[in-house]
């Protein structure tokens, strides 16, 4: 205030602005900082397109009355691709009265060898065994159940074909 009692505005200086601004900035930075490492591991919960588009596979064949599970396995060393180790076996019972037994890698795209490394020539099972895709590696049968070793590379309608052969061989 003045002697006339006016009150009198001072601009503020140059460098009390820089400094607030100055503070205002690191607010904000610290503010922003503080929500990233909070959100981050929410972040890293979620699954990856991949993960979730194995999971759909998974959901509709159960849907389709296949059952999954991740099952080691002891594969062969003459495998030219080495699968993975657990790998995705899809199976389903046998019906009442089959009591053959075998299995059957699948060495190159449509190549299907015993553990013997003899190649198929079972005219029953040889059609089946051409629609099956390339990242199955194994298909085995034994008297109760029918299990598909499969790399899960495919989408629905893949899971479709490998349902279609696992229902006609059961």
């Amino acid at each position: 205030m003045n002697c006339l009692g006016e009150v009198r505005h001072e601009h503020p200086s140059p460098t009390y602005l820089k400094r607030l601004a100055g503070v205002l900035f690191m607010t904000v930075w610290i503010v922003v900082s503080i929500l990233a490492l909070i959100l981050s591991p929410m972040v890293w919960l979620r699954p990856s397109r991949s993960q979730s588009g194995r999971m759909a596979v998974r959901m509709q064949a159960r849907r389709m009355g296949l059952a999954m599970q991740l099952a080691p396995q002891q594969w062969p060393h003459w495998l030219s691709v080495e699968p993975p180790n657990p790998c995705a076996q899809y199976h389903r019972p046998r019906r009442k009265g089959r009591v053959d037994s075998w299995s059957y890698w699948q060495t190159e795209p449509g190549i299907w060898c015993n553990q013997w490394r003899e190649t198929c020539v079972d005219p029953h099972l040889l059609p089946h065994l051409a629609t099956l895709p390339p990242d199955v590696y194994k298909l085995e049968a034994g008297p109760q159940m029918l299990a598909l070793y499969w790399g899960e590379k495919g989408d629905e309608k893949v899971l479709q074909d490998i349902a279609k052969v696992l229902q006609a061989l059961a």
